[in-house]
């Protein structure tokens, strides 16, 4: 039944969005959110416990896709709703190529072109055998409770609440500036 009632939600959500069902329960002895460590797109080690007790929105970036201006509207969110809002950015080299460029390329890019001071992380694989620990979690609903949602293209998104739950899954369509995502803060 949870299934059937888990299909039927991300089947007739509107707008790309996929949230989790009031009913779904994290799987007991799971990693929690706060438990990961991973190094920053400047080589340092982020621990993710330092986020508890704020919301937190993960995309995959990436910087030659359509939906590449989306930086704006992440540092827009990040400007006006940090005090609420945690932004962190995963660039992925993982569909059509579109992040082809090292670490200190990416963070020049994304400084330069977008005025990006929200967090960035190391270029990693979002999906795939080769997935970051952090994408296994999201998209494994026997890890984070209820999503198997993996990111289809760049600039997919999944909101954290403060008690480091997933509780939304953005296609890559959402506007980061958008109600969907400006309405949960």
């Amino acid at each position: 039944m949870k299934k059937l009632k888990y299909l039927l939600l991300k089947l007739f959500s509107p707008k790309g969005v996929i949230s989790k069902p009031s009913d779904s329960k994290a799987p007991m002895n799971s990693k929690s959110f706060y438990d990961f460590k991973m190094r920053a797109i400047d080589g340092k080690e982020i621990d993710f416990s330092t986020y508890k007790g704020k919301k937190v929105l993960i995309v995959n970036t990436a910087s030659e896709c359509g939906y590449t201006p989306q930086y704006d509207e992440l540092q827009q969110l990040h400007e006006t709703h940090g005090s609420k809002l945690t932004i962190l950015g995963f660039p992925a080299n993982n569909f059509g190529g579109q992040e082809p460029g090292s670490n200190a390329d990416i963070g020049a890019f994304c400084r330069k072109n977008f005025g990006v001071t929200f967090q960035l992380f190391e270029k990693s694989d979002v999906v795939g055998t080769n997935q970051n620990p952090l994408y296994q979690w999201l998209t494994s609903k026997e890890q984070n409770g209820w999503n198997d949602e993996k990111p289809s293209w760049n600039f997919c998104k999944y909101l954290v609440n403060e008690k480091g739950e997933l509780v939304k899954f953005y296609s890559a369509a959402v506007s980061p500036m958008s109600d969907e995502v400006v309405g949960q803060l």
